[in-house]
């Protein structure tokens, strides 16, 4: 009886994707299982669109897929993973502009439905997250929301990890600055 997937490690999974056949494709399969959630609430947080969030998602794999044909050497596959998952978000974003339309906030503001503080925090939340720059609402979401570490953060973005510590700082700094007095209001 063959050895279950799950008890394989990431790069003999990579390794078997390569090879090709129904083994590749079960193998691909728990990769999936492993990684998916987190891949997707990484898209999800950095877009805040759940369609383009699912785009961006299910072109990940593709690409993670396609990579195996090629003569890569994997090390790390949720790096490498959250990796492509960060160009095609960063892409998109750049691609975006970055507007809430006054219609939307006046719209939001005025609703007071039941549970509305709750999910009033959450709005501000997310709103707070787009008036950060792109570096810091990286670095933020991928400690904050995909449990990274600072070292990972610096080594996915290019950076040094005290770069990664100061921006995570920074981010927080600038939600707790807008958030402070609606958080007064509540109290």
């Amino acid at each position: 009886m063959a050895k279950p997937y799950s008890t394989y490690t990431d790069i003999e999974l990579f390794t078997m994707i390569k090879d090709g056949g129904q083994e590749g494709e079960s193998a691909f399969t728990e990769l999936y299982n492993r990684y998916s959630s987190r891949i997707h609430a990484y898209c999800y947080r950095v877009t805040d669109d759940h369609a383009h969030a699912e785009d961006l998602f299910q072109e990940t794999f593709i690409r993670f897929h396609q990579s195996a044909a090629t003569e890569r050497t994997m090390t790390n596959v949720p790096g490498f993973l959250m990796t492509i998952a960060r160009n095609l978000c960063l892409n998109y974003k750049r691609s975006k502009k970055n507007n809430v339309p006054l219609d939307d906030v006046e719209h939001w503001l005025a609703d007071h439905s039941p549970g509305y503080e709750q999910q009033e925090l959450l709005n501000l939340l997310t709103r707070s997250l787009e008036l950060l720059d792109e570096d810091h609402r990286e670095a933020f979401v991928l400690r904050e929301y995909s449990g990274m570490s600072h070292g990972e953060i610096a080594e996915l973005t290019g950076t040094s990890i005290a770069n990664a510590k100061s921006r995570v700082f920074r981010a927080k700094q600038k939600i707790k600055s807008i958030l402070l007095p609606y958080l007064k209001e509540f109290s």
